[in-house]
């Protein structure tokens, strides 16, 4: 607690908003009038990280290490922690850090007792791209709102891909990866399958001929490896080490960071699946996972309505499922109004203000803070590194008072594992063994090539099932000209249709 006796008045006022009684997460020191003050520590209760947050400022200002800081002693208390690492700087966290005079004067300055420290950490990487266990899901499970942002459909071609969707649910065709999917549309655009198309309502040939160009091109790009099985199951983020730190699962993303449409997707499944298995549990006292979704703003490039809405209703309610979820960016204004009113927590580092653009986005970013006794529109702009802005949600929910903040130094290492220690780390996990080898079970395309068929003279040919070789006979040509599609599409059981309910993405998986 501070001394309030030594604390000027103004900064007396601020410190006493931090003054928590329950367990809370270290932040740093009070900044005021150019000087931080040790004795005013500023921190944000352990009930409130289920209430959202944000990390915002611009590049080079300190947002990894705050992630990093935040983590570490989330993992301290119990909590497990998901970390998005687009530059591959956070695996670190698995090592304690290294001394020096850096961090010994930062220490001293906020009141640290600072040490070398390093946390029980998971590395995954999407498709198995890069040092880490392979994150995949299945076409189904993604659903059709996700893989249509992925695809950059627009919200007709969305809308059509939903219907497909509900078709292979409906006649038992499971979608584990792209070739089922592909398959499936393929059968639909095919001179016997157009009867089934017309069958459901709204979906045009020519629309159902774009979504298979558009997953040829997205397989032409070597994305299959992402969809399939064994599908990650979410369960695996909610682990605690066996002395009882949570785990942090750390995405390493620097293999496909230039494929930002892609990984960005692949997070909100993750959350929209922890979202579609995880039950209510109301508030508590510590959080069950905080989820760090870094990049934000790629989330939110381009999006359709449909997924704007699905995003927003997800954070608001995954909240009593006791997730916290954490958005990292470089502005608020990355963030769309409706998701940003639900982030209690704010942390934001410096601003740049060198363009019209950006003395207006620092405008707008002050507007969000309650007021204060700070010029947020000068000091926002001269923070140092590792300096930040911080106003959280307080034990009873409200605002704390906004403190310019001095933060603290993580424990773990500031900077990347190398790659053979972090390939030593994915083969040594428990999880290395169910998730490390790709399986390939009979699904939706196997089940349409089994179908029997005409002769190769007699099967008439489908247009815009392009990209095969000649002596191979396309997907298509296997199975026109075969009545026993229909009878097979009708007959393979509904029970998989039955079973399927889809959440607010479209996501969806079959009841366990």
């Amino acid at each position: 607690m501070s001394d309030s006796e030594t604390l000027p008045a103004g900064a007396r006022d601020i410190a006493a908003g931090y003054a928590f009684t329950g367990p809370a997460l270290e932040l740093g020191a009070l900044l005021w009038d150019g000087e931080c003050h040790a004795d005013a520590p500023v921190r944000i209760p352990l009930s409130v990280l289920n209430r959202h947050g944000l990390v915002a400022g611009a590049t080079g200002t300190g947002k990894t290490k705050t992630l990093q800081l935040i983590a570490e002693q989330l993992s301290a208390q119990g909590v497990p922690v998901f970390l998005a690492d687009v530059k591959g700087d956070l695996s670190g966290v698995a090592r304690p850090g290294q001394p020096g005079d850096r961090v010994r004067r930062r220490a001293g300055e906020v009141g640290q007792r600072w040490a070398p420290v390093g946390f029980p950490a998971e590395f995954l990487a999407l498709g198995g791209l890069g040092h880490g266990i392979p994150v995949r899901a299945t076409v189904t499970s993604f659903g059709p709102v996700l893989l249509a942002k992925v695809l950059e459909l627009n919200r007709t071609q969305e809308q059509s891909l939903g219907l497909v969707f509900h078709y292979a649910d409906t006649k038992g065709l499971e979608l584990v990866d792209l070739k089922d999917l592909r398959a499936v549309v393929a059968f639909l655009t095919s001179d016997e399958g157009k009867e089934e198309l017309r069958g459901i309502g709204g979906l045009s040939a020519a629309t159902a001929g774009v979504i298979l160009r558009s997953l040829t091109a997205f397989e032409a790009q070597g994305m299959a490896d992402f969809f399939g099985e064994p599908e990650f199951d979410t369960a695996d983020l909610l682990r605690t080490a066996t002395d009882g730190r949570g785990v942090v699962s750390v995405l390493e993303l620097p293999a496909v960071q230039d494929r930002p449409r892609l990984f960005s997707t692949f997070l909100m499944w993750l959350l929209a699946d922890l979202f579609h298995d995880l039950p209510e549990i109301g508030d508590v006292d510590k959080p069950r996972l905080v989820f760090f979704f870094d990049e934000a703003h790629l989330l939110f490039d381009d999006a359709s309505k449909a997924f704007l809405e699905a995003v927003t209703q997800t954070v608001r309610l995954i909240r009593s499922k006791g997730v916290g979820v954490f958005f990292v960016t470089q502005s608020p204004k990355d963030v769309p109004s409706d998701v940003l009113g639900q982030l209690g927590n704010r942390v934001q580092h410096a601003l740049r203000a060198f363009t019209p653009d950006d003395h207006k986005a620092l405008k707008a970013t002050v507007k969000t803070f309650p007021d204060s006794a700070y010029d947020l529109e000068e000091l926002l702009t001269r923070l140092g590194t590792g300096e930040a802005v911080v106003t959280v949600l307080g034990e009873e929910g409200a605002p704390t008072p906004v403190a310019a903040t001095r933060l603290r130094a993580p424990g773990s290492l500031m900077g990347p594992v190398d790659a053979d220690g972090l390939e030593q780390a994915v083969r040594g996990s428990a999880l290395f063994g169910r998730y490390a080898q790709a399986v390939d079970r009979e699904s939706a395309y196997e089940k349409l090539s089994a179908a029997p068929r005409q002769s190769h003279e007699e099967a008439p040919r489908a247009a815009g099932a392009g990209g095969r070789p000649e002596e191979e006979p396309s997907l298509v040509e296997q199975v026109v000209g075969s009545g026993v599609f229909k009878s097979l599409a009708r007959s393979v059981g509904t029970q998989l249709g039955r079973e399927i309910t889809r959440s607010l993405f479209g996501t969806a998986r079959r009841r366990r």
